[in-house]
């Protein structure tokens, strides 16, 4: 029987955006729906009418509105918007109009503390740094990166980017310097925004020897700005507070409807990360619909705890382009403990709190209970994602957090910029359940054979082309990577690589990953960038590794390693390998337990079977997960299916 935790009172569910939303199609559509479901049918069946709605209900930004919005439905390359010429940054900005000292940004740091902005001093400091940009060469087109924490610059860096029609690019700071070069090095950016350092967990760390080699390895770079922490400002550079203070009006650039806005990566098992471009328009109309979903408006304070790494950073500002205030928290959550960040949430009087499901599942391991230490009054909405979130995180937060609390778990990913699933205002929340399929979004439980599934887990595709879609892969220029990467499977459709299941009611669980990459927290990985750094050692011959992220339980992941002759497999070892991962990946990344294996099991043409492996070590058949007869070395297999056993009855 379905566990309700929550139940909307009729006041929240009329007075949600999105009943606002339901309300202005039926005036201006003449459409009415007999429930969700039938309007979520109509938005991913009427494509064109659906997005013009968005469209017309935010009253989008431009000098030049489409005259149609989707001339061309094909998946891969539909086309949306042709003729349209809009900014990102101005429909962003567009909300400090009337409102100048008002606070728009606020922002918590454990390197810099507490700054808060109002919509006046952004759009102020965002046009100055444009117009420095400009000054150093940067055009239409160009590549501005950056490496910077969650805190303002990177934002009103982003925005500067995006008003003069440059495409920006941002790392973390705590990513490995090999890691942010094999992403940046792919689109040959022009400036390069970074701090040379930063506090986590009451540490200082010191990135300038990481820095210096960055810049060495970026040949197309003309100017670097520095944000000193831990240093003097190094030969050449400028800093990043002399781009601020120009007083320069706010005159962004008009500029089609697919021009890149950012390029996120996200990566595969195999190659370099995938550089993946979204469009101006396209996030407009996709961030827009979204806050439909997650009830934003200018009345929220909205906090998602997320690294600058995570497609999350880039989602935030969905609240900004609503006129909420958006809360940046740039430090451990867990430092001085886990009250830290809900301190956070009290303080600021944050309405819409977000966060990585492996979060509150820490919460709840640690027994902490927010609802007794701090004052939750303002908070009405929670919500999570970047892995499922367990029945019993659920249970925690309706017990231990706040008992009128609408909590919405959501489900997306990098590659499209948004969510496949997401919440409903108005709906119950149902324990471990998502509420509802995102409009415009036309998700689907799939069968191996390409049949619809209702009920069942199946692969998580997408019927229909969503205005957030990548453009392309920078640098993919005959498509045959992005094709490779969502379409190969079921042609015409995009498989997303989650498992999903979906009631009739339109309620949905994910599984975790059907593919090989690695999701540590809500971030992925391509399992090729930590061979990289272990099979770098001299002291490794091999290794595989998978990520046993499933049903709402931590991430797991195991390395399998095979040692180099005459190394002895010890702590020495191991010690060596994280080391490793923490220096050229990230220290997310240190896997969960380092196992010695003779051999890694390899097809006939020399691939990993890392596939394979997962399924068995999810529960997998060992007769069907894998084909020994196409294996190079079938008898490497035996060791896994020992292992899986091993844990299946530990």
């Amino acid at each position: 029987m379905s566990h309700v935790l929550w139940t909307p009172t009729p006041e929240r569910a009329e007075a949600s955006t999105i009943a606002a939303f339901e309300r202005f199609v039926a005036e201006t559509r003449g459409l009415t729906f007999d429930d969700y479901n039938a309007m979520w049918e109509w938005s991913v069946s009427d494509l064109e009418a659906f997005w013009s709605a968005i469209w017309d209900f935010f009253d989008i930004t431009a000098s030049v509105p489409p005259s149609r919005m989707l001339a061309d439905a094909s998946m891969p390359g539909a086309k949306w918007g042709p003729d349209a010429m809009l900014n990102y940054t101005q429909n962003i900005l567009r909300n400090a109009d009337g409102r100048e000292d008002e606070t728009a940004v606020v922002s918590l740091s454990e390197t810099s503390g507490r700054h808060a902005l109002t919509w006046g001093q952004l759009r102020a400091q965002v046009a100055s740094v444009a117009s420095h940009l400009t000054r150093m060469g940067v055009g239409q087109g160009d590549r501005v990166v950056a490496i910077l924490p969650n805190t303002e610059a990177a934002l009103i860096a982003f925005l500067a980017s995006a008003s003069i029609g440059a495409a920006w690019s941002l790392c973390a700071p705590d990513m490995g310097h090999v890691a942010i070069v094999d992403r940046f090095r792919q689109i040959a950016p022009k400036v390069l925004i970074a701090q040379d350092g930063y506090v986590h967990a009451g540490k200082t760390i010191d990135r300038r020897d990481a820095l210096a080699e960055i810049t060495s390895q970026l040949p197309s770079l003309v100017q670097c700005v520095t944000l000193p922490v831990v240093g003097d400002l190094p030969a050449g550079h400028v800093t990043w507070d002399s781009l601020l203070h120009d007083d320069v009006p706010f005159d962004p650039v008009q500029v089609p409807f697919d021009q890149p806005l950012w390029i996120v990566y996200s990566s595969g098992t195999t190659g370099n990360p995938k550089p993946i471009v979204h469009g101006h328009g396209g996030i407009v109309l996709e961030a827009a619909k979204q806050s439909l979903h997650h009830d934003i408006t200018k009345a929220d304070k909205f906090c998602w705890l997320t690294s600058s790494g995570w497609i999350m950073w880039n989602a935030q500002w969905m609240a900004l382009g609503q006129g909420a205030c958006v809360c940046l928290y740039d430090g451990a959550p867990n430092h001085p403990d886990m009250l830290a960040l809900w301190r956070f949430v009290a303080e600021e009087q944050i309405t819409y709190f977000g966060a990585g499901a492996a979060f509150f599942a820490s919460c709840l391991k640690e027994g902490i209970t927010p609802r007794d230490d701090v004052d939750l009054t303002a908070l009405r909405s929670l919500g999570a994602t970047g892995s499922p979130l367990s029945a019993d995180a659920y249970d925690w937060i309706y017990r231990d957090v706040k008992q009128d609390v609408w909590l919405a778990p959501i489900s997306g990913g990098t590659d499209l910029a948004g969510a496949f699933v997401l919440g409903h205002p108005a709906m119950s929340v149902i324990a471990g359940e998502m509420q509802c399929r995102a409009l415009g979004t036309a998700v689907r439980a799939y069968d191996p054979h390409g049949a619809e599934l209702i009920g069942e887990v199946g692969e998580l595709v997408c019927t229909a082309p969503t205005p957030a879609m990548p453009l392309y892969f920078w640098g993919d220029d005959d498509g045959s990577r992005l094709f490779e990467s969502y379409y190969d499977t079921y042609p015409g459709i995009w498989r997303h690589g989650d498992w999903i299941s979906i009631d009739e009611k339109g309620a949905s669980v994910i599984y975790g990953r059907s593919d090989a990459t690695i999701n540590r927290r809500g971030l992925r990985l391509g399992s090729a960038e930590i061979y990289q750094a272990v099979e770098g050692l001299e002291d490794v011959l091999d290794s595989l590794v998978v990520d046993l992220e499933f049903l709402g339980r931590d991430s797991f992941m195991p390395l399998f390693v095979v040692p180099a002759a005459g190394v002895p497999f010890d702590d020495a070892l191991k010690d060596k390998i994280n080391a490793a991962i923490r220096a050229q990946v990230s220290a997310r990344f240190v896997p969960n337990e380092i196992v010695e294996i003779a051999e890694v099991p390899r097809t006939l043409s020399g691939k990993k079977l890392e596939v394979p492996v997962k399924k068995l070590l999810l529960g997998g058949d060992p007769k069907t997960v894998v084909n020994r007869d196409s294996m190079a070395n079938p008898a490497s297999f035996d060791f896994f299916t020992a292992y899986a056993n091993a844990r299946a009855n530990a």
